[in-house]
């Protein structure tokens, strides 16, 4: 009788990216927690267009699991599907950006 050793459990999504809805100046911040640490090729997109970190856009990793990207200071263009991807993982949400009515 041969015992093979339990593979090592590929990671999963913990908790994954909601939908968020600011207005225009604002930061929107989304979150992605994953099961387990180690996880390469993380990229996060808005619309298809890769995000990098820069002034506007703050991406973070906390423990190797937790995922964070801000965007700050967004623009009613900015609205679209965020997107974080880790590996063969996907997580997906909208961000609404809205105007500041003038009429009050």
């Amino acid at each position: 009788l041969l015992l093979c050793r339990a593979e090592e459990a590929a990671a999963v999504i913990v908790s994954g990216l909601r939908s968020t809805d600011v207005f225009v100046g604002e930061s929107a911040t989304f979150t992605c927690e994953l099961s387990q640490p180690g996880v390469r090729n993380v990229q996060w997109w808005l619309d298809g267009t890769p995000l990098h970190n820069n002034l506007v856009t703050e991406i973070s990793e906390q423990d190797g699991r937790i995922h964070t990207l801000t965007l700050n200071d967004v623009a009613c263009h900015d609205s679209g599907t965020v997107t974080f991807r880790a590996g063969p993982l996907i997580s997906t949400a909208k961000l609404l950006v809205k105007g500041i009515s003038l009429l009050a």
